[in-house]
Formats: C-alpha cells, structure tokens, sequence
C-alpha cells in the first residue's frame, strides 16, 4: 500500500511539474549571418545566409518555413488578387502589381539549402518557403542552415522596392529569406497578403556589398564607419574601389531593414540619454527634415518617461517606402510632405519601437495592440510637442471609430489583420479603436494606474512576444480590478457601448435619475452633477464585475454608490437635494467612455427622448 502511495504521488509530481513547464513562457531565437552582393544595374541581389535556430520549445520540429516576401510583388500572387478583389483596396496598390513587367516585379529564389551540412527538400509555395528538415530539432536543440538565394528588388508598390515616388533607389524592408516564427500556438507562416509580421528574436550579422556611390542606413550599428564614411564618421573617405561593403550588426531584434540611395544627405545627433538619431533624406526635402531632429530628441525623452525606455543605442529616420513603416532601431517614411506631417509620422513609427520594435506582439493577430497603443501614445505626445492642450487628444480616434459604427462596417479586434473584408474596417479597428481601448482603459481603472501599468508591461515583456491576455494580467495586477469583461466585449465583439439618463423625478423635494443601459458592452458610469450655484458632486456607479472601483482622479467630491451588475437593465440614482438646485446632470463627463450615442447623456436637453415628471409630493 505505502508502495503504491509513493509511486502515485511520484507520477502525481511528475505530472504537475510537465503541466508547470508546458506552462512557462519561451521563445525560439535566430542569429542570421548574411552576405549581400547588389546590383544596382539590375536591381537583384545575391545572399549568403547561416541562420543558426535555437529550439526553445518543448516540441519537436520536423520542418520549418521561410517567408519570401518579395514573391508577392508578381501577378497574380495572393497580395495582387486581394487588392483587385477587396471592396475597398488600397489606392498604394491598386491593380499596380497585375500591370508589372518581368523587370519590375520582385522575388526571392532559392538555389540551395543545408541543415547541419546536409541538404533538405524545399518548395516554394507563393510567399512561403516550405522546408522538410533532414533530421528533426529536438527542444533545447540548435540546428544551423545554410542558404544561398537570388533576388530581384521590385518596382516600389507597398514598403519594399526600388525607385519610389520620391525617387528613393531602394527601399529594401522584407527583403530577406526570414525564418517564420513558432510559438505556443504552432508556425505562423501566413502568406504576404498586405500587412502586418511577425518574427523570431535574434542577433543580426550583415554584410552589404554595393556601389560606392550609395548611403545606407537602416537596422542596427555600422561596424566599419571609417570605410564608409558618408557622414559616419568626420573623416573624408574616399574609397579605392567601385564598391564598398558596409558592415552591419544588430543584436536582439526580430527583422533588419534598410535603404539605400546615392543622394542620401545624413545627419546625426545624440540625444540626452545618448541615443543617436540618424536622418538619411534627399536635398529637395531638407528644409523641413534638418528641423526634425530636435523634435524627436523631445519624443524619445516622453517616451522613456512614460513608457519604457529604448534601449538600443541607435535609431534611424530613412526617406523612403509608400508612406511610414517601422522595424527594428528604424523606419522609411515618405519625405515630401509639410513639416507637421513630417512630424506626425516620424513620432508614430518611432513609438512603434516600443509597441512592436521591443513589445513584439503578434501584428497580424493583435493589430490593435502595436497599431492602436502607437496611435495613443502618438496623439499624446504630438499635444505635448505642439502644445495645443486638447481637452481630449484621442478625440479624432474616437470619432473615427463613431463612423466606423454609424457606417455599420465594424468587425471584431480580432480579426486576423489579412482577413477584415475593408481596409477602412482594418485601419479605424486598429488605429483609433486601439486607441480608444487604452484611453477608455484609464477611465475604467484610473489614469495613474494606466500609467503604472503601460511601464510596468514594458519592463516584464520587452523582448519577448506579449498577447492580449498578457496585457491584461498587467493592468488587472496593476489596478486590483477584474477585466475579463472589458477585453471580451471591446476586443471579442462589436457590442457598443450606450447608457441614457430615462427620467429624472423628482418626489417630495428629492431627485430620482432612472439610467439605463441601452448598449450591450456594460461599463462603469461617472454622473457629473452640477449646482446652480457652480459648485459640481461626481456620482460614481462601479461595475459589479469589475470587483472593485477605480481611485478618485481630480478633486471634485465624488459619492461612490452601489455597484450595477451587468444584466440589470436600469440603475435608480436617488439625491438628497431638489431638483430646482440642479442646473445639469451628466454621464462621462471625460468623454473617456466611447458612448455612442452622447445626445441622451445629458439632462436637461433639447433632445424629446428625455422626460422630467414631477410626481405629486406625499
């Protein structure tokens, strides 16, 4: 009997100790090695790549994929069909990619693959790289692969490409074979159809052979500056050779980008936390470019107060792409535009070094938490730049997102970022709805405590690939409060959010507010009263489900009354006071609560849906 307890308990622990580790976090890690050899008579390129892949899972790998992203700029690839069938297409692409020539188009083909020295069966199929291993990697094991590829840079359409619209030579952004990432929910080899990526931590070892004429600029720390010169270093360098080589490293990042262009003007400066900024732009754009420098050094220093700070020692500002796109320690966006245009871009892809660059979520499945936190954070940092003092700087997103519901195109958050049926539906979901979920968070747990927990997300997830559950465990510790409910109405569905003022009574000199709950998605309520006399009381109706209430916020008095639990449909608010005292009553005072329907949330007002009945007194 005793025999048989140990080894049940044995077993028993055993158990319980494979449940803790098929639990616990991980992540797999790459370290590329590449040697790149341009033609910028042809506009192709030949690669070297030893891609060294650390198996962190506790699975085994029986193949692997590569995404080949260049693929998609042909006719008739997925990317071409979507934007000629999609109800409202990208006017950046269009029908462009069908009308290519055999010149223009882009692509990636592999001449020959190894692992560990042995050749392995690959195809290739559309964007993807499809690749049967020679022996399986088992977890905690590392495999090495060895390719050899060429390449044709298509003509500038979507990020990628050569000779854009500003006449940037090359735009060179998924550009590499790159390994697709693994995680805890199997391979995310999604085809290139439009947007969004996702990739493996890794160091970067790359090395660019090139006309000597051409500046580089992109990922990572230029290992070999006084080659190079080209304003890396004050050395005048002028190089022996037709070609140079630039050298580049970049540690714990999960893509390399880069441009290039014979025209690149570049300047540098060094912020307070020593972080050098680098602008590579043309000479017709320099007028407003040469002022950018000092506005980013303002950004970067927000940004570390408020949200983490950046840890890499470099970031770049590169002319270039279709509009703003942002990588690792990097981004190319257009150059031609005014300078508050300028400004607005190069803020947002910026901030992405912390949305996507540092808390590397999955894009292509949590959208709103890269595209949306980014816009949030960007709209509060340009009313600081500009100092406009908005009383709500995420109004447009709230109205953006208002349209989105009054056009009835809405589809849930999430939506695969490939499969929303509107671009318009895609960009408003995660743009502005992102947006509006972060700033409406601070209305629901308070906005110190959303402050507190946006760093304290940066300081556990940096580095690593962070869903929306794990953001949420964040906030829920943070602020004491349950949100399951919030995330699984705003993020899970389109339920909105409506809450009116029914009536207003008033029985035996008292006031009686009868709200209801017209909306599905339930929410705490703020009620503003004020006085005739000027003076105002904060009513506040927690969310039962919420288990807990948000701290006070200003320093208006405020009454915390009984919690509303979710299926009533009303909520009787009783003052002690007459109602001829009263001059208006309001929910949502902040506006922080994306009502959608605001005109029933004040009394007294012109609108015939509100009644006021002055009952017989008793």
């Amino acid at each position: 009997m005793n025999k048989l307890r140990i080894l049940w308990l044995g077993f028993f622990g055993v158990f319980l100790m494979n449940t803790a580790q098929a639990q616990t976090y991980w992540q797999q890690a790459v370290n590329y090695e590449m040697e790149i050899d341009f033609d910028v008579t042809k506009h192709q390129f030949s690669g070297k790549q030893k891609l060294t892949y650390q198996n962190n899972s506790p699975d085994t790998l029986t193949k692997v994929f590569y995404h080949l992203y260049f693929n998609a700029f042909q006719p008739n690839s997925m990317m071409d069909v979507r934007s000629r069938t999609i109800t409202d297409p990208d006017p950046r692409v269009g029908n462009r990619i069908y009308k290519l020539n055999e010149d223009e188009i882009g692509y990636q083909k592999i001449q020959s693959l190894t692992q560990d020295g042995k050749k392995v069966t690959y195809k290739t199929v559309g964007t993807i790289l499809e690749v049967t291993l020679d022996k399986p990697i088992l977890p905690r094991q590392k495999t090495v692969f060895k390719m050899e590829f060429e390449a044709q840079v298509p003509l500038q359409i979507r990020r990628s490409g050569r000779d854009n619209k500003e006449g940037i030579s090359y735009s060179m952004t998924q550009w590499y074979p790159k390994l697709a990432e693994y995680d805890i929910e199997g391979w995310h080899a999604n085809p290139y159809i439009g947007r969004e990526f996702h990739g493996v931590w890794g160091d970067f070892d790359v090395k660019i052979t090139i006309d000597k004429n051409y500046v580089i600029g992109g990922t990572g720390y230029l290992q070999n500056p006084n080659e190079i010169g080209h304003g890396y270093t004050k050395k005048t360098v002028e190089p022996k050779t037709k070609r140079l080589t630039w050298h580049f490293v970049a540690p714990k990042v999960h893509d390399f980008a880069w441009g290039a262009d014979p025209d690149y003007q570049h300047d540098m400066v060094k912020t307070k936390e020593g972080i050098e900024l680098h602008f590579f732009y043309q000479k017709d754009v320099a007028d407003n470019w040469k002022k950018l420098p000092d506005v980013m050094i303002e950004c970067f220093a927000i940004m570390n107060q408020k949200f983490g700070k950046y840890p890499y020692k470099q970031y770049s500002f590169i002319q270039g792409g279709d509009g703003g796109m942002e990588y690792p320690m990097a981004t190319l966006i257009t150059g031609g535009r005014n300078f508050q245009s300028l400004v607005s871009v190069a803020v947002h892809e910026s901030i992405h070094s912390w949305f996507q660059g540092l808390l590397a979520t999955n894009e292509a499945k949590y959208s709103w938490m890269d595209e949306g936190f980014t816009t949030y954070a960007q709209d509060l940092i340009l009313d600081m730049l500009f100092d406009t003092k908005l009383p709500n700087p995420q109004y447009q997103n709230y109205r953006s997102y208002q349209v989105m519901i009054e056009r009835n195109i809405e589809e849930p958050q999430t939506t695969h970022a490939d499969h929303y049926e509107r671009n318009t539906a895609y960009g408003i979901s995660s743009y502005s709805k992102g947006a509006v979920f972060l700033h409406q968070l601070s209305y629901i747990i308070g906005q110190e405590n959303l402050e507190k927990g946006m760093l304290r997300y940066f300081e556990e997830w940096k580095f690593k690939h962070p869903t929306a559950r794990d953001f949420k465990r964040v906030m829920e510790k943070t602020s004491g409060l349950e949100l399951d409910w919030y995330f699984e109405h705003w993020v899970e569905t389109t339920n909105t959010i409506d809450y009116g003022i029914k009536t207003v009574t008033e029985t035996d000199g008292k006031v009686t507010i009868l709200l209801e709950r017209i909306g599905r998605t339930p929410m705490p309520l703020d009620i503003l009263v004020t006085q005739k006399d000027g003076s105002k009381k904060l009513y506040y109706i927690p969310l039962r489900i919420m288990r807990g209430e948000k701290p006070e916020e200003n320093k208006i008095k405020r009454v915390t009354l009984t919690d509303w639990p979710w299926t009533f449909p009303e909520y009787e608010l009783k003052l002690d006071e007459s109602l001829k005292n009263i001059q208006s009553i309001q929910i949502n005072p902040s506006e922080r609560m994306a009502d959608i329907n605001p005109k029933n949330d004040r009394f007294p007002s012109l609108d015939t849906q509100f009644r006021f009945v002055e009952t017989e007194e008793k």
